[in-house]
C-alpha cells in the first residue's frame, strides 16, 4: 500500500473530531470532507466549473453505472475518468457491490464474485473481487472500493455472519489483486499507486463488526469504511454501529462512514471520529424542491414561499442565495423547470462543502463541541449534542 496517505494534523480536545490531509495522486484533500455523488459522471446538474466555484475537493462516482454506461471502451479511449469528465481534482470509485446487491432478483452471489444483470439491457455479467479493482483502474480513480457484500437491514445473524466472511475473503483477494497490479506497472510502495480502501460489514451485530474490523484491518488498507448503514435501520442504531467500530479503526487512517447524508448526522459523525462522507441527498431533494439551510430543510414548493422575496438561506454566500428569491425558486421548482432543480441542487451541494469547511475551521480553533451545538441547536436537529 501507499505510505501514510493520510496525516492527522489535529484533534479535538474534547470530542474526537480530527483534522487531517488525505494524499492522492490527483491532489491532497483537506478532511473531514463531503463528496458530492457523481453516479453516472456528474454531479447531477453540476458541472465541473461549478464544483470548483463551491470548493469541492473530491467527487465520488459509480464502478457499476460506468460499467454499464458508457462502458469500459469509451473511458479507455478517453484515458480514465478524470479526462473523460473533465475533472482535474481527486475521484473516488465505489465498487458498485451496493448496485449490484440492490438488484435483488437480478443477480446470484457466488465465491467467486456476483453475476448480475444489466438493468439497462437485461445481459449478464460477472463481478470479481478483481475485476472490481481492473474496472477501478481503467477508471483512474484515486481511491477505489473492493467489492463486498453489504447485509441488508434487517437481516438474520447467520446470514450477517456469512456476508462478513465473504467480505473478508473478497478484501483479501482484491488487496492481492492490486498489489499484483501495481507491481506489473513497476510501483513500489513510493510509487504513486492508486489509495484502496477497506470496507467493515456486520450489519446490526456489535461482535460482528469488531469481528469484520479486526480482520479487514489484518489485510491493511490505505483507509477504512464502514458499510452496510444508511439501508433502513434506525438512525439511532446507525450511530450505535459507529460507537462499535471506531475505537478499532487506525487513529492514523482516514475512517469513511459511507452514504449517511443528513447535515445533521454528518455533524455528529464527525464528533465521533469520521473523516469522509458522501451522499446524493443534496442533488436529490434539490430535484424535489427542497433546500437545507442553517435553520434546517425548507420545502420550498410549499405555498407560504409564494411571495418570499429572501434568499434560501440569509447566511450563505453562494450565488443562488445572492441572486435568486424563495418565491422565484418556488415557481421554478413547481413548474418543473431544469433552472429549478440546477438552483436547488448547487445551492444544496454549496451548504454540505461549507458546512465541512466549517468544521475543520472549528476543530483548528478548538472550538468544535461549541460549533456542534450551536448547529445542531439552529438547524432543528432532533439529535442530541453528543456528551463527550
Amino acid at each position: 500500500m501507499s505510505p501514510l496517505p493520510f496525516e492527522l494534523k489535529k484533534t479535538d480536545p474534547r470530542s474526537k473530531a480530527r483534522r487531517g490531509v488525505l494524499k492522492t495522486i490527483h491532489g491532497e484533500i483537506q478532511t473531514p470532507f463531503f463528496m458530492p455523488v457523481g453516479t453516472n459522471a456528474t454531479v447531477k446538474t453540476l458541472g465541473c466549473e461549478d464544483l470548483i466555484q463551491i470548493e469541492s475537493e473530491i467527487v465520488l462516482s459509480n464502478t457499476y453505472h460506468l460499467f454499464i454506461r458508457p462502458g469500459m471502451d469509451v473511458i479507455k479511449n478517453a484515458e480514465g475518468l478524470h479526462s473523460f469528465m473533465s475533472w482535474d481534482r481527486p475521484i473516488l470509485t465505489d465498487s458498485g457491490g451496493y448496485q449490484v446487491f440492490s438488484l435483488a432478483k437480478r443477480r446470484k452471489i457466488k465465491e467467486e464474485g456476483v453475476e448480475f444483470q444489466s438493468h439497462v439491457d437485461g445481459l449478464t455479467h460477472l463481478f470479481t473481487p478483481e475485476r472490481v479493482i481492473a474496472i477501478q483502474e481503467i477508471l483512474g480513480s484515486d481511491i477505489m472500493m473492493p467489492l463486498d457484500e453489504c447485509s441488508p437491514y434487517p437481516c438474520e445473524r447467520k446470514e450477517a455472519e456469512i456476508a462478513l466472511k465473504r467480505t473478508t475473503r473478497w478484501a483479501k483477494r482484491a488487496k492481492d489483486f492490486f498489489l499484483e497490479e501495481c507491481s506489473k506497472k513497476n510501483l513500489s510502495p513510493n510509487g504513486k499507486c492508486q489509495l484502496l480502501f477497506g470496507i467493515v460489514q456486520g450489519a446490526a451485530y456489535e461482535d460482528l463488526r469488531r469481528q469484520s474490523a479486526a480482520e479487514i484491518i489484518n489485510i491493511g488498507f490505505d483507509g477504512y469504511a464502514i458499510g452496510g448503514v444508511s439501508v433502513g435501520e434506525p438512525v439511532e442504531l446507525m450511530f450505535e454501529t459507529l460507537e462499535w467500530v471506531e475505537p478499532f479503526l487506525p487513529k492514523d487512517h482516514p475512517r469513511y462512514f459511507m452514504g449517511i447524508g443528513m447535515p445533521d448526522q454528518m455533524v455528529e459523525a464527525v464528533g465521533m471520529g469520521v473523516d469522509m462522507f458522501d451522499t446524493c441527498i443534496p442533488t436529490r431533494y434539490g430535484r424535489n424542491g427542497a433546500a437545507f439551510t442553517s435553520m434546517g430543510r425548507l420545502t420550498i414548493r410549499n405555498a407560504n414561499y409564494t411571495l418570499d422575496k429572501k434568499p434560501l438561506d440569509e447566511n450563505c454566500s453562494c450565488f443562488v442565495c445572492q441572486k435568486y428569491t424563495r418565491s422565484y425558486i418556488r415557481h421554478l421548482s413547481n413548474t418543473n423547470e431544469i433552472l429549478g432543480a440546477r438552483l436547488l441542487s448547487y445551492h444544496n451541494v454549496y451548504f454540505y462543502v461549507q458546512l465541512l469547511k466549517r468544521i475543520r475551521s472549528a476543530i483548528e480553533e478548538g472550538r468544535f463541541v461549541e460549533f456542534q451545538k450551536e448547529f445542531l441547536s439552529k438547524y432543528g436537529s432532533e439529535i442530541p449534542p453528543k456528551k463527550y
